[in-house]
């Protein structure tokens, strides 16, 4: 049963484009909940599926998905490939703490017990990767009070946004001194 759901669940969202758990849960007759333990099953399988937040917002298969139902070897579970990270190390404040909590981002944020808080309260914490993409926009969410530790190339991402929103806003020097 679990099986058919799931790929019930895939062409719902490849036909309609975008669809809250509450539309997906009426219309495969489950709880909210399952949805989103479906949901996060796909993921884990290789289906790029991700959430959009807000007015509007739902779950949606990556653009550009596409799988072929018909031939039992068109679509298979993906596997780890090595040096891909599924969780993301942070350090992050107490206020960032509170704020990924309020916004529902970096979730679930659980923090590391190897390493203690630092003087300012700030903690190492890990959370689930989903997508690159949208992790570095729940990082930039929090910004200033978080700090990406590993896996690199969110990091590198994310530091690559900031350099780009800083251009935008650094001020011309001579426009500066009027």
């Amino acid at each position: 049963m679990r099986a058919g759901r799931l790929i019930s669940l895939m062409l719902i969202l490849q036909r309609t484009g975008r669809a809250t758990a509450a539309q997906l849960a009426d219309e495969l007759e489950v709880s909210q909940r399952t949805i989103l333990r479906d949901i996060e099953e796909l993921s884990g399988a290789g289906v790029p599926v991700y959430a959009m937040r807000g007015p509007g917002g739902g779950f949606a298969l990556l653009d550009g998905f596409e799988h072929d139902l018909a031939d039992p070897t068109g679509w298979k579970p993906t596997t780890r490939r090595p040096g891909t990270a599924r969780r993301v190390k942070v350090r992050i404040s107490p206020r960032g703490c509170q704020l990924a909590a309020v916004l529902r981002v970096l979730q679930p944020l659980r923090a590391t017990r190897a390493q203690p808080p630092d003087d300012d309260g700030w903690i190492h914490a890990t959370c689930r990767i989903v997508n690159l993409d949208a992790t570095a926009n729940d990082v930039l969410a929090l910004s200033p009070h978080v700090e990406v530790l590993e896996p690199p190339a969110l990091r590198n991402q994310v530091a690559e946004r900031l350099r780009r929103a800083a251009a935008l806003y650094r001020i011309n020097e001579k426009a500066g001194s009027s």
